[in-house]
């Protein structure tokens, strides 16, 4: 197709704030490293929540003062307020990402928050993160289902993605948080948001939930968009979604474009690897697609 489309690397972030142990350091922030040398530009490498309600990150501070840097590689972090921004700048991240839901009950559970009342939160964090030259990304969470009101409907949608656009967000990241979306779904959905904002400002965040991920990935790409999340191994989940399992793969991802002829910038063999090796520090099998071919493969050989 001659086409290319912008892949961010969740994995840091919403990959391992979901496991059940901490993971060292050293780890995070080889895992930062190995995906840049895979060729990834784009990684969301932690999040400056209070250490209480997320101690798998807790480090996110040290984390980024130990990464080696690489030029043309954009390195962001989640920020929930004013006192996360701080922290944020202090280390220098190079784009910051604040967060909401487009259902009601969800924010609640998550932000502790009305919609209403979470706006005049982001409001100085978005401000201040523009006021230093940094790029600030929203996610919108639960757009296509909420696990205590069902189905969300787009109005809904659009007018969160609309205000976070007056505060000043450079691009909106649509999530599937519990992964009930379906093609048809997705392709409406985009088809909505394109009426009020241009879709190269507008990202898909998927997780694999019913198996339906890439179908979607597939559907918001017909649909124009081109910038779109993915996971290592698979990773993550949200803690405040019963029954969300984790994002779609990045490696699965990969194979998607690939296949399509689609230009990514990352070496999927490079992102194997990258795979394999962090199966081996979290001790457990990576349950990806393509991370089970490649397994089977070995196995055979």
């Amino acid at each position: 197709m001659g086409e290319r489309v912008w892949l961010r690397e969740v994995g840091p972030r919403d990959g391992l704030q979901n496991e059940p142990g901490v993971i060292a350091t050293e780890i995070k922030v080889e895992l930062v490293e190995r995906l840049m040398d895979a060729g990834v530009r784009f990684i969301e490498v932690s999040s400056f929540v209070h250490p209480k309600w997320i101690p798998q990150l807790a480090d996110a501070d040290e984390v980024f003062a130990r990464i080696r840097r690489r030029p043309g590689v954009e390195l962001s972090a989640l920020v929930p307020n004013e006192r996360g921004l701080a922290r944020a700048l202090a280390a220098k991240v190079d784009a910051v990402h604040v967060f909401m839901s487009a259902s009601e009950s969800h924010n609640l559970k998550n932000i502790n928050k009305t919609i209403a009342d979470t706006y005049p939160v982001l409001r100085p964090v978005i401000e201040g993160a523009k006021a230093e030259g940094l790029v600030v990304r929203g996610y919108v969470s639960t757009v296509f289902g909420c696990p205590y009101e069902g189905k969300v409907p787009v109005s809904q949608v659009l007018s969160v993605v609309e205000r976070l656009f007056e505060l000043g967000v450079d691009e909106v990241a649509l999530g599937d948080t519990i992964g009930v979306a379906v093609p048809t779904q997705v392709a409406e959905v985009v088809r909505e948001v394109e009426r009020i904002v241009p879709l190269d400002r507008v990202s898909l965040h998927f997780h694999d939930t019913r198996g339906m991920a890439i179908a979607n990935m597939y559907a918001g790409f017909a649909a124009g968009v081109r910038r779109f999340d993915g996971s290592i191994g698979g990773l993550g989940g949200c803690p405040y979604a019963p029954g969300a399992s984790g994002n779609v793969a990045m490696e699965d991802v990969l194979y998607l474009f690939n296949g399509m002829d689609v230009e990514t910038g990352i070496e999927a063999e490079r992102y194997l690897d990258v795979v394999a090796w962090l199966e081996s520090k979290l001790n457990k099998p990576l349950a990806s697609h393509a991370r089970q071919v490649a397994r089977s493969a070995c196995q055979a050989t």
